[in-house]
């Protein structure tokens, strides 16, 4: 595949572009790899922004997810289309590396969420009505499970599973998720 052919600046790309663009990163393409992160990136910084609630966090695992991404890429079957793969691998990636801080932080320090329902309903900001800013001061596996499940579109079964946790435990804390964002807008 010719450079120019795969860098060329049209503002979508269609199915067979991607196709392209993957076959060319299969072969080692750099310029292709950097047509397919400019393509992905922000809805990826996205993902991980909404689950994890940090900004810094959400852009280091957004590298992260592009580096599993050129490592990973000749898995990739295209029995489904690559934007699920990706968002399956930023799904994945951003849980682990929650669980892996979450470890690491409780032994330094005490994390109850409550305190943190509480902080962020007592810290609003002039724009508590954003819906955005609202779901990341959600304690943290309520963030999570809301942002899987009314945002992402999964199943309480899949994200019990993806986060170690009882189906039942899942539907509380998307009811909890739900409630204080519905107390923390109507304010």
């Amino acid at each position: 595949m010719q450079k120019k052919q795969l860098a060329s600046a049209d503002e979508g790309f269609g199915d067979a572009r991607e196709a392209e663009l993957i076959a060319a990163v299969i072969e080692g393409d750099r310029n292709a790899f950097h047509d397919l992160y400019q393509q992905h990136c922000g809805r990826v910084y996205a993902l991980c922004l909404r689950i994890s609630g940090n900004q810094a966090m959400a852009e280091d695992l957004t590298q992260e997810v592009f580096i599993q991404v050129w490592r990973k890429i000749q898995d990739f079957r295209a029995e489904s289309r690559f934007s699920t793969w990706l968002h399956s691998i930023a799904v994945n990636t951003t849980l682990a590396a929650i669980r892996k801080n979450k470890s690491w932080l409780s032994r330094i320090v005490s994390n109850d969420d409550n305190d943190t329902a509480t902080e962020a309903s007592a810290e609003m900001p002039a724009d508590e009505h954003n819906l955005e800013y609202c779901i990341a001061k959600l304690p943290e596996r309520a963030r999570i499970v809301f942002v899987l499940r009314a945002i992402e579109g999964y199943r309480h079964e899949e994200i019990a599973s993806k986060m170690n946790m009882a189906v039942g435990t899942s539907k509380s804390q998307y009811a909890r998720a739900r409630s204080l964002l519905q107390e923390w807008v109507e304010l």
